[in-house]
């Protein structure tokens, strides 16, 4: 199986077309990546005490912080996918994610709906807070658990943060990039056993793939989750000749289009166009039908990912829906 080593390549900051290859692979053939987390190996290893940097006062954090925007969420790629075409859709396959020993979350300065509060004061201030991820029976952290406190454990959920396609025309920053093309979206749906669809601008797809979290809550209000390294293993594959309003995703159970804007009602706005367009082109269901039934059946449901408050970053919802509505009822 062909695998990049962590440190195999060097890490990007950029979706760039432009970029060469550093891997390639055929449709369905299962590859694998080791990543690096969001600050660049902030927890330095994985011992029973491993070094663990500081978001303030620490080299490491600082030469992240020289370039603006900040050197953030090393991506690996992009990866060249054999008989993908500009025009076509890229169906990214996660068998697992394996997160590494540990993770880490906590409050940056400056960011975050509270990082100018004076009621909540001590949620302005910086802090690091280390997650110990520990085997689940399989003997890997995919089914493990996340060690918070002495007192306070919970099962890992990983995912991937941030995967995209390289964009048409413009160049964007793997911290600050989001769009049809995916980015970071920090979607939590973005997981083993789900296809996630992105649009693809370039021959070959151009797949970047990074930032992987041991689990996230709603929203991810400080801008960390579970920040941590890990091993992905996942496939590709291609449809022809479609494109998307903007990322797609096949759960096992159910179906979610995702929407990415500002406001946060906006983002609402766009991953219901999304719904429901794809609704419309791939289930047989009318507009009206798909309409009618986002306000009256409790199975439609909006998720809310992304809502972070720091420089650009836009807000990123998804509607979702079950598999056995996805029938013409009108």
């Amino acid at each position: 199986m062909q695998t990049i080593r962590r440190g195999q390549v060097p890490s990007k900051y950029v979706f760039d077309g432009r970029e060469a290859p550093v891997l390639r692979v055929k449709q369905g053939e299962a590859f694998q990546i080791e990543t690096d987390d969001a600050l660049s190996g902030f927890i330095e290893d994985d011992s029973d005490h491993p070094r663990v940097h500081r978001f303030v006062g620490d080299a490491h954090v600082e030469r992240l912080q020289q370039a603006w925007p900040p050197l953030y969420n090393p991506v690996v790629g992009p990866i060249y996918v054999e008989g993908c075409e500009r025009g076509d859709l890229l169906a990214v396959h996660i068998d697992f994610i394996d997160p590494w020993r540990y993770g880490f979350t906590g409050i940056l300065p400056g960011i975050g709906p509270l990082a100018d509060s004076r009621r909540w004061g001590d949620c302005a201030e910086a802090h690091v807070q280390v997650i110990e991820h520990l085997p689940g029976p399989s003997g890997h952290t995919r089914d493990g658990k996340g060690r918070y406190s002495d007192k306070l454990t919970w099962d890992l959920e990983p995912f991937c943060g941030t995967l995209a396609t390289a964009p048409e025309r413009e160049v964007f920053t793997s911290l600050l990039g989001q769009g049809p093309f995916g980015g970071n979206i920090d979607c939590r749906d973005i997981a083993a056993g789900n296809i996630i669809y992105l649009n693809a601008y370039h021959e070959g797809g151009l797949l970047f793939v990074g930032d992987m979290h041991g689990g996230q809550g709603d929203t991810e209000f400080t801008a960390l989750a579970d920040e941590t390294r890990a091993t992905v293993q996942l496939s590709c594959t291609v449809v022809k000749r479609k494109r998307i309003p903007c990322v797609r995703i096949v759960k096992p159970n159910s179906i979610v289009a995702v929407g990415i804007n500002l406001p946060m009602e906006q983002a609402v706005y766009d991953a219901a166009n999304n719904f429901m367009a794809w609704l419309s082109e791939d289930y047989g269901v009318k507009p009206k039908d798909a309409y009618i039934r986002m306000s009256c059946d409790p199975a439609f449901r909006v998720r809310t990912y992304q809502m972070v408050r720091a420089v650009t970053l836009q807000h990123v919802v998804g509607c979702e829906y079950p598999k056995d509505r996805l029938f013409p009822a009108l």
